[in-house]
């Protein structure tokens, strides 16, 4: 054994990497069967293996321009992350992007923005931009919301992100008035740091199912009166990323913990069917809202993407007959992303947010019936300019989801669905989970949504308003491409939105059914 360690010593070391090439080259010729590149190019054809790999990280650091990727470019991640940093997220030497694409959009100034009066609340100030309608105030629930912000954060289930990453959420949107959705996959600990908490639930009723998975309204109930800060229910009938099609939560992303949480079996994926068994059509639904709104108290709302805009109609025209209905309706676009899916459903399925959105709104709208609900828009549109369309159209409130990732660290790696996101946000990894630092990512979320509320405020006050509810469709112009003629948003879409009521900011912040109290 001596003698061959000291002959193995007296080997020059540049022999050992030759060595091992030859080795992998014989390996490739000899032995490997599945890949014909290595076959025929031994040893050098695993570099093209290599630069497949990591051609993603290549594309979006060196390759890419400042506005070309999708689903969020460089320039948007770098507003999200200076916004969240407090660092300087001004651009210098005008805008870098092209004006006169079709349906780019013109916020139009007032020739004199809005004033505040003496004693007027300073909203960019105390950073608080309330939704201007009550959830639940129409059909009389016992225990009416106004959310506090008009930003919140989206259904994102504990399981798809990581436990750390939901508390900075939490922790986050408990210190900028914001309440947090807390997706279809039940309510947990990370969810209970302080925020108001809108609970969803979806086919798999996780959190809220009994031993067969099927609904109990029992444990609802018992869920809502045990935590006082969930302060709205939310139905989920289907996602932007893939409508129509169920989730599957794979069983590597399964902890003790969240079988707890979920009521499900370890060492099994979990699937979310593409149906409910608790109801079987509207009908059925309406029934069920009301059953919900009676045994909790609180109001009761569905999301959903957007298809046969037949369905809305038959909807609309229900809560017309009956007198009631959902309190509120979250609509999903086509682009929606932090549900992994199919290609073919996430390219191709259900209608881009602001098609959608407009196409429903628009079937409330001719009953008369749109202020009857508080209307939640979701679909990339977690940057003021994008918002403030949206609210043009008929939005509430805006829901954010990737953008809130991105706040508290989120790089757009896109392996969500792998357990690997090297960020810690969406894995189940304790060694990855620990890049997070709690404190540290709350204040970021904090900030960006502070940042968002005060320029969309900012945008709104330029056009002579003093709250976004307030915007008008006449407001916003989009280019058609076409000798850089414009069409104001009721040219485009072909309706106007119903006005809102909006009572004025000072009463609003006094509102007895004003979130973040817990009454």
């Amino acid at each position: 054994m001596d003698k061959l360690l000291e002959a193995l010593a007296s080997v020059p070391w540049w022999l050992w990497p030759v060595a091992l090439l030859v080795l992998v080259a014989l390996r490739d010729i000899f032995f490997n069967r599945k890949h014909s590149i290595t076959h025929n190019y031994p040893v050098i054809g695993h570099i093209r293996y290599l630069l497949e790999k990591i051609g993603p990280e290549l594309r979006q650091y060196i390759v890419a321009n400042n506005r070309e990727e999708l689903p969020f470019n460089r320039s948007e991640r770098s507003w999200i992350y200076a916004s969240a940093k407090k660092q300087n997220n001004y651009e210098g030497f005008g805008t870098d992007k092209d004006i006169h694409e079709p349906t780019y959009h013109f916020i139009k100034p007032n020739m004199f923005g809005y004033k505040m009066a003496d004693g007027h609340p300073n909203i960019t100030e105390n950073d608080l931009v309330p939704c201007a309608k009550v959830m639940g105030e129409f059909n009389g629930r016992k225990r009416p919301y106004r959310p506090r912000s008009v930003i919140n954060i989206a259904a994102m289930s504990f399981g798809s992100l990581s436990a750390k990453a939901v508390e900075s959420l939490n922790i986050g949107a408990k210190k900028a008035g914001c309440f947090h959705n807390t997706g279809e996959g039940g309510l947990s600990v990370y969810h209970s740091n302080g925020a108001d908490v809108v609970f969803q639930f979806g086919t798999g009723y996780f959190g809220v199912r009994d031993g067969d998975g099927r609904f109990s309204l029992d444990k609802l109930e018992k869920l809502v009166e045990s935590h006082s800060f969930v302060r709205a229910i939310e139905i989920k009938l289907s996602q932007g990323a893939k409508p129509g099609k169920g989730g599957v939560l794979p069983a590597a992303k399964i902890t003790r913990e969240i079988s707890k949480i979920r009521g499900v079996e370890m060492g099994k994926d979990v699937i979310s069917p593409a149906f409910h068994t608790a109801f079987d059509d509207i009908d059925g639904l309406l029934d069920f809202i009301e059953k919900v709104a009676d045994r909790t108290g609180l109001p009761v709302g569905i999301k959903s993407a957007v298809g046969r805009i037949e369905q809305w109609e038959y909807l609309a025209d229900q809560m017309v007959k009956r007198g009631k209905g959902p309190d509120f309706i979250a609509i999903d676009g086509g682009e929606g992303g932090t549900g992994a899916a199919p290609p073919s459903f996430a390219d191709h399925v259900s209608l881009p947010i602001f098609y959608g959105f407009s196409a429903v709104y628009e079937v409330f709208q001719k009953r008369n019936i749109a202020n009857r609900v508080v209307w939640s828009a979701a679909g990339r549109l977690g940057f003021p300019s994008e918002a403030a369309k949206a609210f043009a159209m008929g939005a509430d409130l805006i829901y954010v989801a990737r953008e809130a990732m991105l706040s508290i660290g989120c790089i757009q790696a896109q392996v969500c669905h792998t357990n690997r996101c090297p960020a810690g946000v969406a894995t189940q990894s304790k060694w990855l989970q620990n890049g997070i630092d709690v404190p540290l990512k709350s204040d970021r979320f904090y900030n960006y949504a502070k940042t968002f509320r005060k320029e969309l405020l900012e945008l709104a006050m330029a056009s002579g308003h003093e709250h976004p509810s307030q915007f008008e469709m006449s407001d916003i112009e989009l280019s058609m491409g076409d000798g850089n003629d414009t069409q104001t948003l009721k040219e485009c879409f072909g309706y106007d939105k119903e006005e809102i009521a909006y009572p004025g900011t000072a009463e609003v912040l006094n509102c007895k059914h004003l979130g973040g109290k817990n009454e």
